[in-house]
């Protein structure tokens, strides 16, 4: 006899990229939701298994972070769950010779909802704050790499992103990154 799964996967308008909510449990103490299951979430394109855990806590609303990706070999999978408080979450489409390349995706996950971003190698990722004092943990597919590491700037025309708070706080770090080349092709930075 199987289970029903845990989770309700929903596709995105960007191949791949994929919203994963997790079904809740409950009674009048609370609830019980299955986090992650290498099982069920392996049909829905995350093959790799989980060898990092990483967890932010940004404290101020209107706070954004990103727009970080690793590069090969050090290319990752990321599994991003908000577990206090609200974020737009959004991932960017740089795989070369996508139909979506340079397509952005955003989505609401918070506490409240149970929702988590898979994101797979070839996005790259960020985040605002709808709330303060938010929580999120990532489970990567790859181990941090500073040889790697490559962002793009999250205020970058070419993206347009649309974030839905004004921008209240961004690292100097990440407001110093390049913005995107007109001849870039989705493999340097």
């Amino acid at each position: 006899m199987s289970l029903p799964s845990r989770f309700v996967i929903s596709p995105t308008p960007i191949a791949d990229l994929l919203v994963v909510e997790r079904q809740r449990r409950g009674d009048d103490r609370g609830y019980l939701s299955r986090f992650f299951c290498a099982k069920e979430l392996k049909a829905a394109g995350f093959q790799d298994p989980v060898v990092q855990i990483n967890q932010t806590l940004t404290t101020k609303t209107g706070a954004v972070r990103g727009m970080h990706f690793q590069l090969p070999p050090a290319a990752e999978d990321k599994f991003v769950s908000c577990l206090r408080g609200s974020v737009f979450d959004v991932a960017v489409d740089l795989r070369s010779g996508s139909p979506t390349f340079l397509q952005w995706y955003g989505e609401v996950l918070s506490a409240d909802n149970s929702k988590s971003l898979f994101i797979p190698r070839g996005f790259a990722h960020g985040f605002q704050t709808l709330a303060s004092d938010c929580e999120l943990l990532y489970l990567h597919t790859a181990y941090y790499s500073p040889e790697s590491e490559a962002a793009l700037n999250l205020a970058d025309p070419a993206l347009a992103i649309a974030w839905p708070l004004p921008v209240t706080d961004i690292s100097p770090r990440d407001r110093s990154h390049a913005y995107i080349s007109p001849d870039y092709d989705g493999t340097k930075i």
